[in-house]
């Protein structure tokens, strides 16, 4: 049966820094954040926005009324949940309209999450044709104000929509996947920020992403060659680089140069929003297919999703003819274009203001709320109130 991703969108919060200016207030040479580590403009959320809100946002930009009726699963991928136990999916499926008889789950395993509802709506597929599944990946990446981690911030959401004969791209049901128990970054129920061992995560992300790609080559006979262009998780965009070198060591020179041709395409959108954890795969997918040329119908691509703590897996697709058609590069741009760059003094009070942890009642104020449907009123009563404008 032919399953994959039928509408794909995105939504960041209409907020940014500059990542050169940053630089220049931390008294760092400014190519160390735009080269070094690949970033232009790092998205900061306020806190009318959390992770259900993006991604309520990002769902109904593609979302119609047809696609409501027909989604009966939605799969929420985060790690930056606003509850222990209600399901952010919920709020979602509530806030975008979807029919009642809908069953919803929230996901975790650092970045991977959104990964592993794609995996289960194809299982829901297969057994269900006739139905939907909306697929989400929306986190708010934060570190905290002069941490090493700092640069890498960010804050998005991506939304899939999973059905049979999709229009944009086809899955393949081979994929290669490996969990190691390691501590490469992770966050204490204590902690409001990651603990991250820098280069050892560096390490792991590419260690596994070579077990699995090896796998995947033993289990499939593909080669680099069978492959029009690859997508990575981005925690920084030129993590991609060292994920394409690490995939292309010992290969011939030529196959290192043509993925890294569609390389900066695919990290286009990923430049001017920074680190959405379980989304920045699918936000690098996106980039490609909208920011690069239209490639010919049955050209594979892969993807290598890597959550900390960790779990690896490398996937491949097929492009559909004229999946150009059902993408939303327009509006994308405008979500981008249209937002405001913060000073240095907005965006350190911006990530220094939370929500209360004591039950304290809070009325947050909206007035920089103009782009984007859904965000967080207030909470009263320990109960989140949204707001759809």
């Amino acid at each position: 049966m032919d399953i994959g991703i039928d509408k794909i969108g995105f939504y960041t919060p209409n907020v940014y820094v500059d990542m050169e200016k940053l630089a220049e207030v931390r008294g760092v040479d400014p190519a160390k954040y735009t080269i070094g580590i690949g970033q232009e403009k790092m998205a900061v959320a306020p806190l009318h926005h959390d992770s259900v809100s993006l991604a309520v946002n990002a769902a109904l930009s593609i979302l119609d009324d047809e696609d409501k009726e027909k989604i009966d699963f939605v799969l929420f991928g985060s790690e930056s949940g606003v509850d222990h136990s209600k399901s952010g999916a919920v709020w979602v499926h509530n806030l975008t309209g979807i029919q009642k008889n809908a069953r919803c789950v929230e996901l975790k395993h650092a970045c991977y999450g959104a990964t592993a509802g794609i995996k289960l709506a194809m299982g829901h597929i297969a057994l269900n044709p006739d139905k939907k599944v909306l697929v989400l990946g929306a986190d708010i990446a934060k570190y905290g104000l002069n941490s090493g981690g700092e640069p890498t911030q960010g804050a998005g959401a991506v939304a899939m929509v999973i059905s049979s004969n999709p229009r944009i791209l086809s899955l393949d049901n081979d994929s290669a996947s490996m969990t190691k128990d390691i501590s490469d970054f992770w966050r204490p129920l204590y902690s409001d920020f990651p603990i991250v061992d820098g280069k050892f995560s560096n390490e792991a992300y590419l260690g596994l992403l070579k077990d699995v790609w090896g796998t995947y080559k033993e289990q499939t006979d593909r080669e680099l060659s069978d492959f029009e262009a690859m997508c990575f998780h981005l925690p920084y965009t030129k993590m991609g680089k060292k994920a394409i070198q690490a995939m292309t060591e010992g290969a011939d020179e030529s196959e290192t140069k043509r993925l890294m041709n569609s390389y900066h395409d695919s990290i286009y959108y990923n430049k001017q929003v920074g680190n959405i954890y379980t989304g920045s795969l699918y936000l690098s997918l996106l980039s490609l297919l909208e920011q690069g040329p239209e490639l010919k119908e049955g050209a594979r691509l892969g993807l290598y999703s890597y959550g900390s703590g960790a779990v690896g897996e490398f996937f491949s697709g097929v492009l559909k003819s004229d999946y150009k058609k059902h993408l939303h590069k327009e509006s994308h741009e405008s979500v981008l274009d249209d937002r405001r760059e913060l000073s240095i003094e907005e965006y350190e009070s911006i990530l220094g203001r939370a929500l209360p942890k004591d039950g304290t009642d809070i009325e947050i104020d909206n007035e920089q709320v103009n782009i984007g449907k859904a965000y967080l009123e207030a909470v009263k009563g320990d109960i989140r109130k949204y707001t759809i404008k």
